[in-house]
């Protein structure tokens, strides 16, 4: 088992190590934008919005096809991926970087390694349900479908992806405030409560 554990621990580390190494040029952006997603400043969240939807209204009012969305996209990204390396050392200052900001950055490539391992660990449950449970797996999938095929159809796409959008990226604050917790401590209590007058009802 323990060593199980330490062939988890060191792969973990290789991979975490080569995302540092691929992001590098990346790494004076990321620790400005952990910093707005992690609201250490109080006019961080209304900000995040405010350009979340300026750039959701440009869509609005542009109305581009999708053909041409993607590709305006694809082409954001390509030149964000071409020009912040080279732009932002000359921004930031290399010079600054500190151990601490460097920490900062092992601690961010480290949570997107595990985030993608925990999304490639729901994806084999996900087939692994569906070779041992094939009824299940055809249910479940069939009732999740549905129910995304009617939100999707109730509400306009472009409102429904700003919203997706939108508490995707303020879901990093919400957990380093503990509001998510608070919430979800409130909704556990209201839940026993109901439980145990049920309980007592049937007794």
């Amino acid at each position: 088992m323990a060593e199980g554990d330490n062939r988890s621990t060191n792969l973990l580390a290789a991979e975490t190590a080569s995302l540092e190494e691929q992001l590098q040029g990346w790494g004076e952006v990321m620790l400005m934008a952990d910093k707005v997603l992690r609201w250490e400043r109080a006019w961080f969240p209304p900000a995040v919005m405010g350009v979340v939807s300026l750039v959701f209204l440009t869509i609005y009012y542009l109305d581009p096809s999708v053909l041409s969305g993607v590709s305006c996209f694809v082409m954001f990204l390509c030149l964000a991926d071409y020009l912040v390396p080279i732009l932002a050392p000359r921004i930031f200052g290399s010079n600054k970087w500190t151990t601490e900001q460097q920490q900062r950055f092992h601690e961010i490539c480290s949570n997107l390694v595990k985030t993608r391992r925990r999304a490639v660990g729901w994806w084999k449950r996900l087939f692994t349900l569906k070779e041992e449970k094939p009824k299940m797996y055809f249910v479940t999938m069939i009732i999740s479908l549905a129910a995304v095929a009617w939100v999707g159809q109730q509400v306009h796409n472009l409102l429904l992806t700003y919203l997706i959008v939108t508490f995707i990226l303020l879901l990093p604050g919400l957990n380093q405030h503990g509001i998510i917790s608070k919430y979800i401590g409130m909704a556990k209590r209201e839940i026993n409560k109901l439980l145990k007058q049920k309980e007592k009802k049937n007794e």
